[in-house]
């Protein structure tokens, strides 16, 4: 949890740093309108890239650790649904036994 928690403010840091960066430097730019956005666009497409390479990464490492919840808790009910049973036969056979003995 804490993992995707820091990602998460990893990932909003980074957009809100790009969009403050974005708009000081249209603010300040010494260059001609159509070169400041083409800049900004090229930043853009390299903040996107990054941050699909990022999102990837955490997919990919959630995915992971899914499965290893699934597998520890169908093994949990694979040993809880045996000692059911193992304690079901023992009940069922000394019931048995006692009603035997009764007669």
């Amino acid at each position: 949890m804490d993992n995707s928690k820091n990602s998460a403010k990893i990932i909003g840091s980074l957009v809100i740093g790009a969009l403050a960066g974005a708009t000081l430097g249209v603010l300040f730019a010494p260059s001609k309108g159509s070169k400041t956005r083409s800049k900004i666009t090229g930043r853009a497409e390299k903040l996107s890239k990054g941050l699909k390479k990022k999102m990837s990464k955490e997919a990919k490492f959630l995915k992971n650790e899914a499965a290893k919840l699934e597998n520890f808790v169908e093994n949990k009910i694979e040993s809880v649904t045996a000692s059911l049973k193992e304690n079901t036969n023992t009940l069922l056979h000394s019931n048995s036994d006692h009603e035997f003995n009764k007669k």
